[in-house]
């Protein structure tokens, strides 16, 4: 004769482990960690971080280089957020004679750390467009 638990088909099999508990995250002292959700930045909002960093005065940028203006008024500032990395592409104005590569350089290292600050971001890559040099006297 057989139990009742064999005679309805069932198995005596051992139960299954629970799933392992979750690894403590570097975030461990935070009391709400995982209850927040989810915060996504839209790629517009980073184009707008992006644009004004780069006429921020920041190391002298101001006089230096400015985005150029697309056909609506806004500055072209094209960027793509994908997860915490962020490529961009930018066109500018730099003003004759400063050295185009040397701008070029202390915007990049300007919108990085801009973007990081304001955002936690990364910015993977940025290129840069100069597509006019500008005299002084016309700033």
């Amino acid at each position: 004769m057989t139990t009742g638990h064999a005679a309805r088909g069932r198995s005596e099999a051992p139960m299954a482990e629970p799933p392992p508990a979750p690894e403590p995250s570097p975030d461990r002292d935070d009391p709400y960690h995982g209850e927040r959700g989810h915060t996504t930045i839209a790629d517009r909002a980073v184009e707008r971080i992006v644009a004004r960093a780069m006429s921020e005065d920041g190391g002298g940028l101001k006089r230096t280089a400015r985005p150029i203006r697309g056909r609506m008024g806004g500055p072209r500032v094209d960027v793509d957020v994908h997860g915490s990395l962020v490529t961009a592409r930018v066109q500018m104005a730099v003003v004759y004679p400063d050295p185009v590569r040397e701008v070029a350089r202390r915007v990049r290292e300007r919108v990085r750390d801009r973007v990081r600050d304001l955002t936690g971001l990364t910015v993977r890559h940025l290129d840069i467009e100069v597509a006019r040099l500008e005299p002084l006297e016309e700033r």
